[in-house]
């Protein structure tokens, strides 16, 4: 095989617009006038770097080996010529965001007490966009903040002179032996917190014997995370599910559930509940590329990163996904996927119903964090909703709650009122920005959490959980009664008025 042309920063300079546009990652020279304008975040940030080196941008939130994997070898135009780099070549794009300048050292890892912390620390240390895109909610944030609140209105009542000195905090996640009744939700893009992103959130669940939900947005190929795990566990089940979002080109959703397989991962969660991204205001106002607000998509024809609605990252790693997914398509998910399923989003009994009637295997009873429908019920009122209209699901398959829980206590809460376990998502990116010490550190704090709020409820194990050991009186009143509303009829369609004689 011939050795890769060696070429000038001269030579790469000169392809620097939309219709002949090189880059430089990490030494090679790549040609992406093809693939720019399918770029997920949009051309705007490869023209920036067009005909120049990107390497900095690049690998702060692409895994190394994605290039090589998402493009072909003809588009490996040549190897760069160190002995040509000049000063000016050098330098950053002109218009180049500054660097962010933190305004807060991180406190030492050992001083934070809760996963508010956690949240405190981040909102002061990470990027203003990586900060803007994973604490945003949709328009009002009243989901987002009720997600947290009905946590804080259901009381236990706790039993007393019970032996408490040995307690188990284990538990099963469709027949898997976890330590604790959480698993990491899916969250796009965690390298934008740390490096490491997904993979250290893997080592860190991993080692603590918690289930990590890996995100199709994930910053790094599935199988990069995977080798990322300990060896010497690879023997059991998996400690990774897979996240998925169906793609617009179904052939691509296909071929990533068949890498997924490959690799012994046997669960996947369809995310039902964001066909497309809510309005999340924060993440709009914290523009990615403001220097290049003007700069035409290659077609001539497409608009610019920041358009009117703003720069939500949001939207825009969202675009592929396939808005027309119905029930109709879980046949077509059966006969490509021979494993568990459950799906992620669920908000009513009504689907909850049809989920279990469909023979899945289990449901995340979950608003997307609140990111997309403002005031759609908080998670912990959908999983009363359940109890109330449709019972039997209980029996048929798996109930998780994905949606407001920050402490051990809710932890609890949720499994007796019928959860087979929790999942968190904003904590675990949070935690994050402490590397995997920090994932780990997150995990003992709520595994400490949860035990005292057993041992002062008065169980030793969670099988001895159940609803009578809380009071959700403070909410009843919300629990839907019927699929229906109680009372207000569709108004029929009428008919003009005769002329009265």
């Amino acid at each position: 095989m011939a050795e890769p042309r060696l070429l000038s920063t001269q030579q790469i300079a000169e392809h620097n617009n939309a219709k002949d546009l090189w880059i430089v990652v990490d030494g090679e020279v790549w040609d992406l006038t093809e693939f720019a304008p399918e770029h997920p975040g949009g051309i705007g940030i490869i023209l920036q770097y067009a005909g120049r080196d990107a390497s900095q941008p690049y690998n702060e939130i692409h895994a190394p080996s994605l290039l090589n994997k998402t493009l072909t070898s003809s588009k490996l135009v040549g190897t760069l010529d160190t002995s040509t780099i000049s000063d000016s070549w050098a330098k950053p794009p002109p218009q180049q965001n500054p660097t962010v300048q933190l305004k807060n050292e991180k406190p030492p890892l050992f001083t934070l007490l809760s996963t508010h912390d956690f949240e405190s620390v981040a909102e002061k240390t990470l990027a203003p966009k990586t900060w803007a895109f994973y604490s945003s909610a949709a328009t009002d944030l009243v989901t987002h903040r009720a997600n947290q609140s009905f946590f804080d209105r259901i009381w236990f009542r706790p039993r007393v002179l019970r032996n408490i000195r040995t307690r188990d905090t284990s538990a099963k996640i469709l027949g898997q032996d976890v330590d604790l009744p959480i698993m990491c939700s899916p969250a796009a893009m965690a390298k934008l917190v740390h490096p490491d992103g997904e993979k250290a959130i893997a080592r860190g669940c991993q080692s603590k014997g918690i289930i990590q939900c890996v995100s199709t947005n994930a910053s790094f190929p599935i199988e990069d995370i995977a080798s990322s795990l300990s060896p010497s566990q690879n023997n059991g089940p998996s400690p990774l599910f897979f996240q998925l979002y169906v793609s617009k080109t179904r052939a691509a959703s296909e071929a990533l559930l068949r890498q997924v397989w490959s690799l012994g991962i046997r669960t996947v969660f369809l995310t039902v509940d964001s066909p497309l991204a809510g309005k999340r205001e924060a993440d709009e106002r914290v523009r990615m590329d403001d220097d290049q607000q003007g700069i035409p998509m290659m077609t001539g024809v497409g608009k610019p990163l920041n358009d009117k609605r703003g720069g939500g990252l949001g939207r825009i790693t969202g675009s592929f996904i396939d808005e027309g997914l119905d029930w109709s398509d879980l046949p077509w998910l059966r006969r490509h996927w021979k494993g568990k399923i459950v799906l992620k989003g669920i908000m009513c009994a009504a689907d909850a119903s049809r989920a279990a009637q469909e023979g899945l295997d289990g449901i995340v009873v979950s608003n997307h964090g609140g990111r997309n429908l403002d005031t759609a019920p908080p998670a912990i009122l959908i999983l009363l909703d359940l109890h109330r209209n449709a019972p039997h699901v209980f029996e048929q398959l798996e109930v998780y709650v994905d949606g407001g829980i920050r402490r051990g206590t809710d932890i609890l809460k949720a499994i007796c009122l019928g959860a087979t376990a929790v999942s968190l998502g904003r904590p675990f990116l949070y935690s994050l920005n402490y590397g995997p010490e920090g994932v780990e550190y997150l995990i003992d704090m709520l595994k400490e959490e949860l035990s005292v709020a057993m041992a002062l409820v008065g169980i030793t194990a969670l099988e001895q959980a159940h609803p009578g050991l809380v009071n959700t009186n403070d909410v009843d009143y919300l629990v839907p009664t019927t699929e229906g509303h109680p009372y207000a009829k569709k108004k029929r369609n009428q008919q003009p008025l005769k002329a009265r004689m």
